[in-house]
């Protein structure tokens, strides 16, 4: 039977294809767009994306991480290369983490503080489920939206889309 560690090892390498079709089709001419003045552009939210895996999978290998800490303004890339290569980068450290994690780590409490005050505490793999994999997805989704409006063919991710079928 396989473990839980093995089975989101899994689903990290399977999403992650998806995720590099999707990166593939960010046009390098078009990094600085973005849909509303709120928004970050089309570069930064790529590069977010392609980063997550790598910077999150190092956060929770720490016991846990004060957001007080963090920077929340996302770099924009040079290039849409410099997307691709730092999704590789970011994918090999996530899967190689994950690959290392043993169960007694896995289920280990992992906390989320602020200024030192405890926002939650949740077992190491419910971090690595909620704010490394769904995190990842919710801003892969982002993405499509940000390619849609700029009329790029979007790739399949789970199905076929408006420009892509590959069950016809």
């Amino acid at each position: 039977m396989m473990s839980p560690m093995e089975a989101m090892r899994g689903e990290l390498l399977q999403e992650a294809q998806a995720t590099r079709r999707l990166l593939e089709r960010v046009p390098g001419d078009r990094l600085s767009w973005r849909p509303h003045k709120k928004s970050m552009t089309l570069g930064q939210l790529a590069l977010h994306v392609a980063r997550i895996l790598g910077v999150l999978s190092q956060m929770a290998q720490a016991d846990e991480f004060d957001a007080a800490n963090a920077d929340f303004s996302p770099p924009a890339p040079g290039s849409a290369v410099e997307i691709i290569e730092a999704f590789e980068r970011s994918l090999a450290a996530a899967a190689s983490y994950l690959a290392a994690l043993d169960a007694a780590n896995a289920e280990s409490p992992w906390r989320l503080m602020l200024r030192g005050t405890e926002v939650f505490t949740v077992p190491r793999l419910g971090m690595i489920r909620g704010l490394l994999l769904n995190h990842w997805y919710h801003h892969r989704g982002q993405l499509t939206v940000y390619l849609r409006l700029l009329d790029v063919p979007l790739p399949v991710v789970y199905g076929r889309t408006a420009d892509e079928n590959p069950f016809g």
